[in-house]
């Protein structure tokens, strides 16, 4: 007989695995130079097509893995299948939050994802963009009721 792991070893593993992926990941943003703030000038200034590129397969492995995901029926840890939903109709969230999300990008000169990377890798005034970027999260959700969606 096989018996079931305790929820607190689920628990442990779950967490080993999400910093396994976090590490790897955070690996191939700092190898690819992903997290280089030169680089994502020179795509902001279209002098490379280096991050274009990179953004370019993250979107197509985005697009693979979602219908993979949506045909295949896998479950969870906890035995749920995944769905996808679908996104909302109209275009006003869209294009306020990428508006958003780009002028944040250009300002600090990252996006979200390599904050934790680079902070990792010593850049300490990443500090300063990771508050700010918990600013903005907070201050979304403190207005979201009043913001068009």
């Amino acid at each position: 007989m096989h018996a079931e792991p305790s929820s607190s070893a689920r628990t442990a593993t779950g967490l080993l695995a999400y910093l396994l992926v976090g590490l790897s990941f955070g690996i191939v943003l700092v190898k690819s130079e992903a997290a280089s703030w030169y680089r994502i000038q020179e795509m902001f200034r279209f002098e490379s097509f280096h991050m274009f590129g990179l953004i370019g397969s993250a979107v197509l492995t985005g697009l693979v893995t979602t219908a993979m995901l949506r045909r295949s029926g896998v479950k969870s840890r906890d035995g749920q299948t995944i769905r996808v939903t679908d996104k909302e109709k109209g275009w006003r969230r869209y294009v306020f939050g990428g508006l958003t999300f780009g002028v944040g990008w250009g300002l600090a000169g990252v996006c979200p994802g390599p904050i934790f990377t680079l902070l990792g890798a010593g850049v300490w005034p990443m500090l300063v963009v990771l508050l700010f970027a918990l600013l903005g999260t907070w201050a979304y959700g403190a207005l979201q009721t009043r913001l068009p969606h």
